[in-house]
């Protein structure tokens, strides 16, 4: 039984990554409203993050494009992001290993400095939790392992391993995905196996990356070669090796050497041969897509409502999306007087985010079959629409800036 006495929050917020901490930044901001007092928000996680090392390399990043540097601005912790390393992108070059098909973005085509910026998750994540622990109205609370949740028609209770309680109006879901928190609330979902694994790491290669992202598109799946950049040192980059689950497993045995040569032949020694790389991580694709993203006071936002393939790096962004609509939505609330866990306000949210994040995982789906077959007229086909697409520069570059969310 949960106890009456639990301290009282606005909006309690389960999962203290990217998407969750970003969430609890944005909701905290000083309300428009006059005389409105800023929301009170409790941030909880199961175990403390990764804290972000200078001296090497953290081997999960994200492509954060120019609007998800905005929202990261809007919280004011670009500036420290900044501070610690960043790596700009200016260029874009993708191929297929099946044929001479091949595309080239440049950010000087649109007239812009880069095309976006390849961070390390835990840069994110130090800068945001830095800025979290400066504001009076969030509670960080971690490590912390939720025992239980309570619905009630004017709260949702959360009850802790250890037996303390919190209750809050609204539950947000930013748990990843492998949420418990929709788990536990029986979201509906729809989901699929891609029957691939990816493969990250960082490595050293022969010559520059260029500050430039490369791509190889292959039958057995995508091979991203990301550019990093250590204080003007170019020559590393994040890997993402998207690879059938047998072939995964015989690169994740090869000893570092004989993983750097496999290496160098698939990227097709883009970037010369590959020197070194750190450990490897592995981890299988699915997708992964909640029904509905809301239920009266709960909502689910990123990883938790919608999982995708990594081939274009959206992932993150689609759930910095989700944060910056639902923090609308709670604010439409208070300027209505509205309580912020009515499920008219949550499902505003879902009208808006569910198409878009619905059409870019459709977009996924469809270049991933498309790069897959193996038939010639495919292949043909593949080869002669990109040679076009790189000969149109204004619809290449509206593609770009769609992309980077502009």
């Amino acid at each position: 039984m949960v106890e009456s006495s639990a301290p009282q929050y606005d909006i309690i917020i389960v999962g203290a990554g990217m998407v969750g901490a970003l969430a609890a930044c944005l909701l905290s901001q000083p309300s428009s409203i006059k005389k409105a007092a800023p929301l009170k928000i409790a941030l909880v996680d199961n175990s403390v993050a990764t804290p972000f090392n200078s001296d090497q390399f953290d081997p999960r990043v994200a492509a954060i494009t120019e609007k998800s540097r905005q929202l990261l601005i809007d919280c004011g912790v670009w500036p420290d992001i900044k501070s610690l390393r960043t790596s700009p992108y200016l260029a874009m070059n993708v191929w297929d290993a099946e044929s001479t098909g091949r595309i080239c973005f440049d950010c000087h085509d649109i007239h812009l400095p880069n095309l976006g910026h390849i961070i390390e998750s835990s840069v994110i994540v130090d800068t945001l939790l830095n800025k979290i622990a400066s504001l009076d109205n969030i509670d960080f609370i971690c490590p912390a392992t939720i025992h239980q949740y309570q619905k009630q028609p004017d709260m949702i209770t959360v009850e802790m391993d250890d037996g303390t309680c919190i209750a809050g109006s609204l539950l947000i879901g930013a748990d990843g995905g492998n949420s418990k928190v929709r788990d536990h609330f029986n979201f509906n979902c729809k989901q699929w196996d891609y029957q691939q694994e990816a493969i990250v790491a960082t490595i050293k290669t022969e010559n520059p990356n260029q500050q430039t992202a490369w791509q190889r598109f292959m039958p057995t799946g995508p091979l991203a070669l990301l550019p990093l950049n250590n204080q003007g040192d170019l020559h590393h980059s994040s890997i993402v090796w998207s690879q059938q689950p047998s072939t995964a497993e015989g690169l994740m045995a090869l000893d570092d050497g004989q993983f750097c040569d496999e290496l160098t032949r698939a990227s097709e020694r883009c970037l010369g041969a590959v020197t070194s790389v750190s450990r490897r991580y592995k981890f299988p694709l699915r997708q992964n897509h909640a029904v509905d993203y809301v239920l009266p006071r709960v909502a689910l936002v990123g990883d938790a409502a919608h999982t995708i393939h990594p081939l274009a790096g959206q992932g993150v962004n689609l759930g910095f999306a989700d944060v910056a609509a639902l923090a609308d939505e709670v604010t439409r609330a208070r300027m209505r007087d509205i309580d912020v866990g009515d499920e008219s306000i949550l499902k505003r949210y879902q009208r808006r985010r569910k198409p878009e994040n619905l059409a870019t995982m459709g977009a996924m789906e469809g270049f991933k079959n498309l790069f897959s077959a193996d038939q010639l007229p495919l292949r043909l086909l593949r080869s002669l629409g990109m040679s076009q697409l790189d000969k149109m520069t204004p619809l290449k570059n509206e593609i770009i800036k769609r992309a980077m969310g502009l």
